[in-house]
């Protein structure tokens, strides 16, 4: 089968006219042909614009011919190989035609890399994911179809987006919540995660960072690096976290010491619940939402120290753990926000879905290399789980937070006195 490259003396229009006839037997090929005659055409074009026509005589010209060279270009079924005229400057070097550098510069070979690894389809199965098994236009050596090219492909373009997301510009973001948590990759490495939800209810992820552990350190690390690209530590907001105790001195550290910060209702229940017998699940699951759900924070508060002096006989260490950290358990209360809107920020649940997507998206990894690999590949997905986001679901009752948070902050005004970050090593 020949190739499907373009001749110096071939009509682009010719090698149209002649797919077309052939169309029946072969759409893809038609359409794969008439793209390399418009390219041609175009690349054609280009030459006469900077040399004038061919075998002419025009001076007043920026450069003249110099002969044909073939190429690879590569589109979303893999290399095709090209020709395209050479043209030299008067003063003996290259010039560029733009409709070659703008075919270059599309990288769709290269896109494909990247979207078909982060729906989980292995690099073995890239070409056959490329092109379809009864086509009519096959994968020639060196089409970049191996399983080598289209992992070389995703680490380069996966390396350059997450360069460009983790150097983004924060400071136009109306930042009004933050969830932070981690997620463990390997045995001495944990990714940390930010995600924040503006002012309107969308959400936007803010940037990840390595460590061994998820000590007050790292943390430190990655609100750094979200104060460098222009969050305002001064602006009071709400943080949501899981409940490490690194996570929250690093943010009062940060942030001052009364910002606002509510530990997950989720997790809390969870551990308490996982230490109990079953017969007292129902019981303790009960009380503990029917504290959550009141619009009082003293009396929610006066709801779980009970619930804990009940449990001293039985469990005197769940008791203990249910106290600790109340204040953070009830901050969303005590804000006085309404109940669907607490409903929404009492828990991770938003942060935890965008690990829900970095878990899938890594699953064909057997063997994190090393951070670095495991950054690219997280960054790649948190972008991913970007595309299904949705809106808070209580955005419309974000003004209310919004309010809570500056008569917060007023309430804290003259004791609150906002440390210098200190930076991480």
């Amino acid at each position: 089968m020949t190739k499907p490259t373009t001749a110096a003396g071939v009509v682009p229009a010719a090698i149209v006219e002649e797919a077309w006839q052939q169309v029946g037997a072969s759409f893809e090929r038609f359409c794969l042909t008439a793209g390399i005659a418009t390219l041609a055409g175009m690349m054609e074009g280009d030459a006469a614009g900077l040399c004038g026509v061919r075998y002419g005589r025009d001076d007043g010209k920026d450069g003249h011919r110099w002969g044909r060279t073939k190429g690879k270009l590569g589109f979303h079924g893999g290399k095709i190989e090209l020709e395209r005229p050479r043209v030299r400057a008067r003063d003996g070097g290259e010039i560029a035609l733009p409709s070659w550098e703008a075919a270059m510069a599309e990288d769709w070979l290269g896109k494909w890399a990247l979207n078909l690894m982060l729906i989980n389809v292995s690099t073995r199965k890239f070409g056959r994911a490329m092109r379809l098994p009864e086509g009519d236009v096959p994968a020639t050596n060196g089409a970049g179809l191996s399983k080598s090219a289209a992992s070389r492909r995703f680490v380069a373009l996966s390396a350059e987006r997450m360069k460009e997301w983790m150097a983004s510009d924060l400071s136009k973001l109306d930042l009004l919540v933050i969830q932070i948590d981690g997620i463990h990759i390997a045995e001495d490495l944990v990714l940390l995660a930010a995600v924040g939800v503006d002012g309107v209810g969308d959400k936007h992820p803010l940037g990840v960072i390595e460590g061994a552990t998820e000590n007050a350190t790292v943390v430190q690390a990655l609100l750094d690096n979200l104060i460098d690209r222009g969050v305002d530590p001064k602006v009071c907001r709400l943080f949501i976290i899981d409940g490490a105790k690194a996570l929250t001195k690093a943010i009062r550290q940060t942030f001052g010491r009364h910002t606002p910060i509510q530990r997950c209702q989720v997790h809390k229940a969870r551990n308490i619940l996982e230490r109990l017998p079953k017969q007292l699940h129902a019981t303790v699951r009960t009380a503990l939402r029917q504290a959550w759900e009141l619009d009082d924070a003293d009396k929610a508060e006066r709801l779980i120290r009970n619930l804990a002096r009940r449990l001293e006989q039985q469990a005197p260490g769940v008791a203990a753990s249910i106290l600790e950290g109340l204040d953070e358990i009830l901050t969303v209360i005590r804000l006085g926000l309404p109940a669907e809107l607490r409903r929404s920020l009492a828990c991770t649940n938003i942060i935890e879905n965008m690990m829900g997507t970095v878990r899938r998206v890594c699953r064909n990894v057997k063997r994190w290399r090393d951070a670095s690999m495991a950054l690219r590949w997280t960054s790649a997905a948190m972008l991913e789980a970007v595309k299904g986001f949705r809106r808070l679901k209580a955005h419309k009752q974000l003004s209310a937070l919004r309010a809570a948070l500056a008569a917060h902050q007023a309430k804290h005004a003259a004791n609150s006195a906002i440390e210098p970050p200190a930076k991480a090593a």
